[in-house]
């Protein structure tokens, strides 16, 4: 059962990603999402993590490289659609890029995206929505548990 302090928590987190969802563009540091969440910047970025599986910073590259994504599908210049998505600078948007998305963002904006152009709104932003392969680590708990 939850307790009425862990949906408190909860809300505030919420109000804390919204912001990020509103904001992705803006300059954005763990310290104002954690104003936001009414938390410590540590506590938050602990909280944060345990809530949505990924780190405040994570979370908030991830929402940038998504609305990149859909700028280079329009049509966007990598270099614009970096700016245009609150980074700076465009070496580490382009590693984050391809990390996350699993190819440079001059690759993904020279496919043809004519399925997700055919698309409701809605569901290419469900389809294309990049998703971080964390690594498992079931297999370090396997090997660190005694026989």
């Amino acid at each position: 059962m939850v307790t009425p302090q862990e949906l408190e928590n909860l809300a505030h987190l919420r109000r804390a990603r919204d912001l990020i969802d509103r904001e992705y563009a803006a300059p954005l540091d763990v310290p104002t999402m954690a104003r936001r969440a009414l938390m410590s910047p540590a506590h938050f970025s602990r909280r944060f993590h345990a809530a949505y599986g990924e780190t405040p910073y994570s979370y908030l590259m991830t929402r940038r490289i998504e609305r990149a994504m859909a700028l280079l599908r329009a049509g966007a210049g990598v270099t614009d659609a970096c700016m245009a998505v609150g980074c700076t600078s465009l070496g580490s948007f382009s590693s984050r890029f391809a990390e996350v998305v699993g190819e440079s963002p001059t690759a993904y904006r020279s496919h043809g995206h004519d399925a997700v152009k055919a698309m409701p709104a809605c569901v290419a932003m469900t389809r294309t929505r990049p998703a971080r392969k964390a690594p498992s680590r079931i297999g370090e708990a396997t090997a660190a548990a005694p026989s």
